[in-house]
């Protein structure tokens, strides 16, 4: 199965009306995409350039979807695998550039420890973290025994 090159979170309570506005707002930017899943509040969509298609997406549109980002890298939802993915993503921030974590987990059975974000941003070697206003953003989406990687820009981390 491919991966996902595009991740949009929306209320799960309304799937079908966020599965129907993710294919209408991808096919206004004249993009195709597939939907390879889409449940518990998170689709998983495969688009030929996710971050060209991000560039075109029109946020006054949104109802029913709330984030949309593209995903850069998979990796296994085990600490070091994790870490191994994030120290591959650290090199596209500048040492000026201020960054920040954004970390979400969902359908999880393993226990994580209270300082994870502590243990992953271990191996970052970037001085300068903003949360409340970063150059760039390290976003980690950790669904059951996978994980979403993204390094972002703050305008590839569309929301409503």
């Amino acid at each position: 199965m491919p991966e996902a090159n595009l991740l949009v979170t929306f209320d799960p309570v309304h799937q079908e009306s966020a599965k129907a506005e993710i294919e209408t707002l991808i096919k206004e930017t004249g993009e195709s995409a597939k939907i390879l899943k889409i449940e518990e509040g998170l689709a998983e969509i495969k688009v030929k350039d996710a971050r060209k298609t991000i560039k075109k997406i029109d946020t006054s549109k949104f109802e029913y979807t709330f984030y949309w980002w593209p995903a850069d890298k998979w990796s296994k939802s085990d600490i070091k695998s994790m870490q191994k993915v994030i120290v591959g993503l650290e090199k596209g921030i500048k040492k000026e550039e201020k960054w920040k974590m954004d970390f979400a987990k969902r359908k999880v059975t393993q226990e994580y420890p209270k300082d994870i974000i502590i243990k992953l941003t271990d191996v970052i070697d970037k001085p300068n973290v903003d949360l409340k206003n970063p150059d760039k953003i390290i976003k980690i989406e950790i669904m059951g025994n996978r994980a979403a990687i993204s390094l972002l820009t703050k305008d590839e981390l569309l929301k409503k």
